[in-house]
């Protein structure tokens, strides 16, 4: 069986599973980030770009129909922000497509008009147009995936709801905590899950499987030096 296939079909599984463990809530909002809101970037690093990004609509899509959600507004712009997010963390040749996207939102933040009058808040995405150049480092590859979704989510939100210059200024510091966790979060849950692939490979004796790790990003006594 195809590698991808195999991966896609258990990372579809192991998604929908995540996504019903809430991490904390949105700020502003009724819901909630989810456990796969932490391990979805790693759809990126295993299938690369694209059929991480993929992969990340269909658990999103998959789980809201299983659950009879609306698809509302809300819902659909949510689709989105991961899968740019697992986009980035993937990405390894395409730096300047990767860098479009949280410039293509910081400069549609800053048009809009309350946008315009909390413009400091989109200053966060620069994090993301700087790391792309370090993306051997899992640490600063995680911290660029994380705020590339929040780029996305944030400027869908803005478009969608016309949320005030207030509210997005009042969020710039629950942000920095938010995305110092997801950072954290998206490192710790990547190097667990290559680990467990690169167990299941070998007790399993699956060569195609074997070939989805970064041997860098096994738990080991080398790993810090990898991060």
């Amino acid at each position: 069986m195809n590698k991808k296939i195999i991966f896609i079909t258990i990372g579809i599984i192991v998604g929908l599973i995540a996504l019903n463990v809430p991490v904390s809530k949105i700020a502003g909002s009724a819901q909630s980030f989810s456990l796969f809101d932490l391990i979805a970037p790693s759809f990126g690093a295993f299938l690369a770009s694209w059929w991480g990004a993929i992969s990340v609509i269909l658990v999103k899509s998959i789980n809201a129909l299983f659950t009879h959600q609306q698809f509302d507004l809300t819902t659909i712009i949510r689709l989105f922000p991961l899968a740019l997010g697992a986009f980035y963390f993937g990405a390894r040749k395409s730096q300047k497509l990767v860098a479009l996207v949280p410039l293509t939102c910081l400069i549609l933040f800053i048009f809009h008009p309350e946008g315009r009058q909390a413009w400091y808040y989109s200053l966060y995405w620069l994090i993301p147009l700087t790391t792309v150049f370090a993306k051997k480092s899992l640490v600063l590859n995680s911290l660029g995936a994380t705020f590339t979704a929040h780029s996305v989510g944030s400027v869908a939100f803005l478009y969608a709801f016309n949320l005030s210059a207030e509210i997005w200024i009042a969020l710039i510091p629950v942000v920095f905590i938010e995305r110092i966790i997801f950072t954290g979060g998206t490192a710790l849950s990547y190097v667990l899950l290559n680990s467990l692939t690169n167990w299941l490979a070998d007790k399993l004796s699956w060569p195609n499987v074997k070939k989805l790790v970064k041997s860098e990003y096994v738990i080991s006594k080398q790993l810090l030096t990898n991060l």
